[in-house]
Formats: structure tokens, C-alpha cells, sequence
């Protein structure tokens, strides 16, 4: 009952919706860089967001599954396919044991960096702090701390049972599943990022404001999921002051004194002394995580009114779509081992 790992891929590791609440602790939140795609994942298979989703950076792992197991993809498209044939994205899928998923990798510019695989009932992976969510620089949670490593054994929570009839049926129930997916859950691209000033926005000279929302940056080389490092114009304060360190939060950019911004990302550490010029709005942050090393971002300003709108409209996506995949949490619970 269980997904064998034949080759792990570049950088595969199990996040969910984050470890919430210990920060002043000095534990990063971790968890999903882009958590729409996670979510989304999530809900295609039946599952909360606080079961985690394998997040697959560009070279995808090849996996075994031992056991029949209902599985969903969502995020970049990395050439997913199932004893090679093509694997829809966003849509429920059934493996049967012995089935093998694989990735083909291709150079295609703007695709995505990330992937997010959910399977029915999730990864039989024990909590950390309350979160299934992989601390890489920690070495702790998800699979033993790590991405995942050649003949890795990941146990299956709920795999499903009964013979290729029951298995037949249900992915009968899927091919007829009619789901509209808005634009707020499948992250169409932007032609810039959308962001609220700062905290320290007005320790800025306005040539930098100017420069900062008009100006093309790059993600860096030595961007990771502790914070993408974005080379441009310079942006500077009007004075050199003394910053007392703050809570860190997902998005928020930060400036060092080299004048070249630092989004803070899923792994960010929990304080920092940086002036920060703006905050990336949640909606956008999922389009951000999926932005390669080299990749040109741009910024426009929002408002916090705009913010918060979009960011009910989002909810209400999500609460339509669980809505509209009743049918399937059935058909999944007809065939679940208990």
C-alpha cells in the first residue's frame, strides 16, 4: 500500500499549507510554495489542504505505484505521464498497482517550475508541529527531513480497494466530471505582479518607488524557497537608518544594502532586519513561486481593498469547486480500504 520512488527527480519534497504557530519559536512556516496549485491538487483527490502534496521542481521523480490510488496534478506542467501515456493536468486520475509516473523534461519558456502531486487520503507521513510540511534546511518533517531519495518507500493513507470493475466505474465517474476551473485557480500570467506598499515605503527615495514599480528585475541564480533574489536596478533609502528585526512574512520585499530586492518565500527565516518596499498580495505570490531563475518579474501597486477582494474571490472559487466535486468524494469512499 504504498508509492515506490525509482529515481526522485531534481528537487521533490512533501509540503502542505505550512507549520503555523511556532515562529516565535524560530520555525519557519515551510509548507507549499505555491499554494494554489497545492490546494487545488488537494481538492481534485478529495483531500484538506493540511495533507501534503509531493511539490515537484522542474525534473520530475519516477514513481511506482504499488497499490491503486487515486492521484491529481497541478502547478507547472512537467511532461507528466502514466506508463507514458500523457496525464491531464487538473483533473483526477486512477493508478492501478504497478502503474509507473514519470516526467518528461522539456525546455519550454514560461511553463512553471513547480508541480504539486495530491493522491486520495494522502502521504502516510507523521506530523511534525502539527505539519507534514519538509523544513529542507532543517532537516526535519515530510519523508525523514529530505527531498525524496532513490528506492524511498512512501506509504499511501487510503489506498483503494476492490477489483478493476470498481476501479472502471470510478474513473468512469471522472471522465463525466464537468469542472470549471475561473482564473483565480488556474493562475493565468500577468504582466506584473501585483503589490502593496511596504512598511518602509516611505523610507525610500521616490526615484527607487519609481524604479521598483516600473522596472524589469531577474530571479537570480541563487534564488530557493527561502527567498528568490531578484537582480535590477538599484533601489535605495533616502537615509542609512537602524532597523530592529520583524516578523518575516511570505512575500514581503525585502532591501538590502546592495539595493537589490529579496522576496521572501515559503522557507523564509522568521525575523529580519531589512527595510521592506512592498508586499506581493496573496493571489499573485502562487505566480511568483512558479517564475524560474532568470525569468524577467515586474510590479504594479495595488490597493488593500483590491487585495482583499481578490482575495474572497479566490475562496469562493475554492468553495465551488468542493462543492462540484461531491459526486467524486463518494465514488472515492465507495472504494477506500478502511
Amino acid at each position: 500500500m504504498s508509492i515506490t520512488v525509482i529515481k526522485p527527480g531534481l528537487q521533490s519534497s512533501f509540503q502542505d499549507r505550512g507549520r503555523i504557530g511556532y515562529q516565535h519559536l524560530g520555525v519557519p512556516v515551510n509548507g507549499a510554495m505555491d499554494e494554489r496549485a497545492h490546494r487545488l491538487a488537494s481538492l481534485l483527490v478529495g483531500n484538506p489542504a493540511t495533507r501534503a502534496t509531493l511539490e515537484i521542481t522542474l525534473v520530475g521523480p519516477v514513481l511506482r505505484f504499488d497499490a491503486p490510488a487515486c492521484f491529481a496534478l497541478a502547478g507547472a506542467d512537467l511532461g507528466a505521464t502514466l506508463n507514458g501515456d500523457p496525464v491531464p493536468m487538473m483533473r483526477p486520475q486512477v493508478a492501478r498497482a504497478g502503474d509507473l509516473l514519470a516526467f518528461t523534461p522539456r525546455a519550454e519558456a514560461g511553463r512553471g517550475l513547480r508541480a504539486y502531486l495530491a493522491v486520495h487520503g494522502g502521504y502516510a507521513i507523521e506530523p511534525v508541529m502539527g505539519s507534514e510540511s519538509t523544513y529542507l534546511r532543517g532537516g526535519f518533517g515530510g519523508l525523514h527531513g529530505r527531498a525524496l531519495a532513490k528506492g524511498d518507500v512512501v506509504g499511501l493513507r487510503r489506498p483503494l480497494r476492490g477489483a478493476d470493475g470498481g476501479l472502471d466505474a470510478l474513473e468512469s465517474t471522472m471522465r463525466q466530471l464537468r469542472l470549471y476551473l475561473p482564473a483565480t485557480l488556474v493562475g493565468a500570467p500577468r504582466d506584473a505582479l501585483r503589490v502593496l506598499p511596504g512598511a518602509h515605503w516611505d523610507l525610500f527615495d521616490a526615484a527607487s518607488r519609481e524604479r521598483f514599480v516600473q522596472a524589469e528585475f531577474r530571479v537570480g541564480h541563487a534564488s530557493d524557497r527561502m527567498g528568490y533574489r531578484l537582480a535590477g536596478p538599484g533601489i535605495h533609502q533616502t537615509r542609512a537608518i537602524q532597523m530592529l528585526s520583524e516578523a518575516a512574512c511570505f512575500g514581503s520585499v525585502q532591501v538590502p544594502a546592495d539595493g537589490q530586492p529579496i522576496v521572501l518565500m515559503a522557507d523564509r527565516q522568521t525575523t529580519g532586519g531589512y527595510s521592506k518596499i512592498a508586499q506581493v498580495i496573496s493571489v499573485d505570490l502562487p505566480l511568483l513561486a512558479q517564475c524560474a531563475p532568470g525569468q524577467g518579474v515586474r510590479f504594479t501597486l495595488a490597493t488593500l481593498e483590491q487585495a482583499q477582494r481578490l482575495d474572497q474571490a479566490r475562496e469562493r472559487a475554492y468553495a465551488g469547486l468542493e462543492t462540484a466535486l461531491a459526486c467524486l468524494r463518494e465514488s472515492l469512499a465507495s472504494l477506500t480500504a478502511q
